[in-house]
């Protein structure tokens, strides 16, 4: 049995989706650390409710189940799989300088885990773990801007303010734009909005002739209103993740008359406009950073322990738990193990 530097046994729970809307926690054995690994405690890990809700409810498409494959995601699609990419930690035993660090890494939601001392990424000094959870979402923003190249004075609105829609607006209120419009048809998102210091409209109230709009409300509704407030040989990016589900697009209207541009934008690949000069590990390291802003602080959710995982997982799927980004909190030594479902 391996056994962590202080003779501890080297073992770990993990939340696994065994099936549409049921999970478990699973112990498992972990590897001893490697020349050029890290062995992590987990702090906190969030919750990214688009993707991982698809992925609790078994929605996601078989066509594309390899490519939506997470960096250190064990088992496959539809289940059973362990899923998830937002987890922060301590390391306690890995190379010089790194133990002892606080860090994010892409892991699914477990208590200890042993990875590439390489997937890490510490946290700097103005990023409070809790906060950090975030990085994954500000790393998919991140991309898209890069993907969509905003200038000085830009009129821009972000159609969609849920957990990526917000950390865009949040991103692209730095920028020296002509206006900056988060778009939503839920009006509470107005007080997230005014959170973050962006200006808030309904959709039908949304300002038109746009020179970009980022959609991120997974909805057909929210796509077309997309490509009505977008001017004239504007540029639509798209980010939504909509599963199996099918979209109608209505490109007969607005889109072919005034030569419009709709262009995905996903995390998987660093954006073609910055491929060539940056790498994955540079795009996340640079989402990390930008996590001092206190300002992202209104994208966190409520918090519940990791022992009550697999009953959270439906709550926040039936909608239940509100907010854009539930945080799972870990049990740190004093407070002993996570007992899980099996062994």
């Amino acid at each position: 049995m391996a056994t962590a530097r202080d003779g501890t046994d080297l073992s770990a729970t993990a939340y696994w989706t065994t099936g549409p809307c049921r999970g478990e926690l699973r112990r498992e054995r972990l590897p001893a650390p490697g020349t050029g690994e890290a062995l992590v405690r987990t702090l906190y890990s969030g919750h990214s409710r688009g993707t991982e809700t698809l992925v609790h409810t078994g929605h996601v498409p078989e066509r594309v189940a390899g490519i939506m494959h997470a960096p250190h995601q064990e088992g496959e699609f539809p289940a059973p799989v362990k899923y998830g990419y937002l987890s922060v930690g301590v390391v306690e035993q890995g190379p010089p300088g790194l133990e002892g660090r606080t860090v994010f890494c892409l892991f699914p939601h477990q208590d200890r885990y042993v990875v590439p001392a390489s997937d890490l990424v510490p946290l700097p000094d103005g990023v409070p773990p809790r906060r950090a959870v975030l990085a994954g979402a500000v790393e998919t923003a991140v991309n898209a801007l890069w993907e969509a190249g905003p200038c000085i004075g830009d009129r821009i609105a972000v159609v969609g303010c849920g957990l990526i829609g917000a950390s865009l607006a949040g991103l692209l209120r730095r920028f020296p734009l002509a206006r900056l419009e988060a778009v939503d048809r839920d009006p509470a998102k107005g007080r997230l909005a005014a959170a973050l210091g962006v200006p808030f409209a309904s959709p039908e109230d949304a300002a038109a002739d746009c020179d970009i709009v980022f959609h991120a409300s997974a909805s057909p509704e929210g796509l077309a209103r997309c490509l009505e407030i977008v001017g004239d040989d504007g540029d639509v990016i798209e980010l939504s993740w909509y599963g199996d589900g099918g979209v109608s697009v209505p490109l007969g209207a607005d889109f072919h008359a005034r030569r419009l541009t709709l262009r995905a934008s996903q995390v998987g690949k660093v954006a073609r406009p910055r491929r060539h000069r940056r790498t994955t590990a540079d795009r996340l390291a640079l989402a990390v950073g930008l996590l001092e802003d206190e300002a992202f602080d209104a994208l966190l959710g409520g918090e519940t322990a990791f022992a009550e995982l697999p009953e959270t997982m439906d709550r926040l799927a039936s909608g239940e738990l509100p907010g854009l980004c539930h945080v799972i909190r870990y049990p740190q030594p004093e407070e002993g193990h996570v007992q899980p479902d099996r062994p």
